[in-house]
């Protein structure tokens, strides 16, 4: 038995069925659909192990049982990511087993879809049970590498996309399996029938964390990886109901969340972020299973007094039938007759009773959609004025930021530009990076730059002036990775005033360029061109500039 070949039959999840029951969760990304009859089943240790349609593979497994010396054992990806590939050295210790491995091409696993961050190394027990071995983590070199022990000494080696590494059960997102190098894998090893699901990928519904990202997650950001993975975490133990079914453990997750944040945005220790980030990721999952198994337990106990009760009200039909009976058998044939009537009329008022009930049914149903619909409306307008809030928050935090039916409005006085000239200052510079930082983080809006004058010197160079030092704003924006097309640039010239340019303090004022930012994500479409109800009356430009046209702006 020590020596001999197992036929390992290993069984990855599909999109519904628990594998283990009360030994093993379901995989975080695995949507749950309406119940359907248990398919047939084997048993492991008491404990069944359902077999549903799955993909065929045939891999080898290794039994490496008191081996000695060290085996080295092949990566193949799979045809979700076939350019993935890698090796692992495996010893035999005594009552252990020592796994080294190391893989190349392990693109970001978000790229699968926005539910999975990390990859996780599992080892697959001749009974079909899954253990995870543990996160594969970025080495040197580019290589993604993991180092562990297990128990096992027959099994074999698959590799998985998931949400986060404390998952119990692996998702269907299979990259890679283990392959037999000829050459220089030793030990036991046997063809054996691996069956797992390669497509279609599990869903979830998506979270929107302070995190949420667009483009795939990697390591060398500022945040690290562990933090994404733990908000994932939280999220979707509470999407779950963890907050009512555990709720202690969901606030040490939250308060060890809140701590990686803290650590991440404020102290900048990336060792003390990742610790606070693994903890919250270990502790939602553990808030997540006892979630499922409390649920679990709930809709056994009320399904045991469903039954009991079924079985009461069985009873107690029986004995009224039997009572029924000995009276019919005794009365006379009219009275036979008007129980017949009777039975009738209460088999119309039951009927007329359900036709009720159906209709008070459909009617809460329509009024609930309705409800549902409301709802929704008004959140996403409560969103957009939150986000709306936060962003003129963040801005007036740099310039002075005002809100109006064209956008909130940021303005630049010209003392933030080379006299008379439109080169910006470095003041300026440094106002304006930070504005691109705050306008990165949301990607769906749009600014519009306006350059403004007094009306000191001809229109003619005043015009020229402000579309400068617009383009100037523009081309600086677009330098710092703010999206070309989200950015315009205009000059007004000395039209659209906002203080009277007889003073020296009104023309300082009129002196200005101003950022207009909307978007839908903020409630506000693209911002309304300035003085579109009253156009000013553009002069063409003078062939030769008068003198004195060119006045201190």
């Amino acid at each position: 038995m020590r020596h001999g070949i197992n036929r390992l039959g290993i069984l990855a999840l599909a999109l519904a069925t628990p594998v283990l029951v009360n030994a093993q969760e379901a995989n975080p990304t695995t949507p749950q659909p309406p119940p359907v009859p248990a398919p047939s089943q084997q048993t492991y240790d008491n404990t069944p192990l359902y077999r549903i349609q799955v993909v065929g593979r045939e891999i080898p497994a290794i039994n490496y049982f008191q081996r000695k010396g060290v085996t080295t054992i092949g990566f193949l990806g799979t045809s979700l990511l076939p350019e993935a590939h890698g090796e692992a050295r495996v010893e035999a210790l005594p009552g252990r087993t020592s796994i080294r491995a190391s893989f190349d091409h392990l693109t970001p696993a978000n790229g699968f879809g926005p539910e999975y961050l990390t990859y996780v190394l599992w080892a697959i027990t001749p009974e079909g049970r899954p253990i995870n071995l543990g996160e594969v983590l970025p080495g040197k070199n580019g290589k993604d590498q993991i180092s562990v022990t297990t128990n096992l000494e027959a099994f074999g080696l698959i590799v998985t996309a998931e949400p986060y590494f404390a998952v119990t059960m692996p998702s269907d997102v299979v990259v890679a399996q283990n392959e037999v190098l000829h050459g220089k894998t030793q030990g036991e090893i046997g063809e054996v029938d691996v069956h797992y699901s390669l497509l279609p990928r599990g869903a979830y519904e998506q979270t929107a964390g302070r995190h949420e990202v667009l483009h795939p997650i990697r390591t060398d950001e500022r945040s690290p990886l562990e933090l994404y993975e733990a908000e994932n975490a939280v999220q979707i133990a509470e999407a779950g109901g963890a907050d009512q079914y555990a709720s202690d453990t969901m606030t040490t997750a939250k308060q060890a969340l809140e701590n990686a944040e803290g650590y991440d945005r404020d102290k900048h220790d990336r060792k003390q972020t990742i610790t606070y980030a693994r903890e919250a990721v270990q502790t939602a999952e553990d808030a997540r299973i006892i979630t499922i198994r409390k649920i679990r337990a709930a809709d056994e106990q009320a399904q045991q007094q469903a039954q009991a009760h079924a079985e009461q009200v069985a009873a107690q039909a029986q004995q009224t039938a039997l009572q029924e009976t000995a009276a019919r058998a005794q009365a006379e044939q009219a009275a036979q007759q008007a129980q017949q009537e009777q039975q009738q009329a209460q088999a119309a008022a039951a009927q007329a009773q359900q036709e009720q009930q159906r209709a008070e049914q459909q009617a809460a149903a329509a009024r609930q959609q309705q409800q549902q619909a409301e709802q929704q409306t008004q959140q996403m307008a409560q969103q957009a004025a939150q986000a709306r809030e936060r962003l003129r928050e963040q801005l007036s935090q740099v310039l002075q930021t005002r809100e109006t039916a064209r956008g909130l409005i940021m303005s630049m006085p010209d003392v933030l530009f080379a006299f008379n000239k439109y080169d910006l200052k470095p003041d300026a510079k440094v106002i304006l990076a930070k504005i691109s930082g705050i306008l990165l983080s949301y990607p769906d809006l749009k600014v519009q730059v306006n350059g403004y004058t007094d009306n000191v010197g001809s229109p003619s160079y005043n015009q020229k002036l402000s579309e400068e030092r617009a383009d100037a704003v523009h081309d600086f924006l677009v330098a710092q990775n703010v999206p070309a097309a989200e950015v315009t640039a205009q000059g007004y010239g000395e039209s659209d005033p906002v203080a009277d340019n007889d003073t020296s303090t009104g023309r300082a004022q009129n002196r200005r360029v101003e950022l207009v930012v909307s978007g839908a994500s903020i409630g506000i479409g693209a911002g309304q061109q300035p003085g579109t109800q009253n156009p000013p009356q553009q002069v063409p430009p003078a062939d030769v500039p008068p003198v004195n046209s060119a006045p201190p702006q």
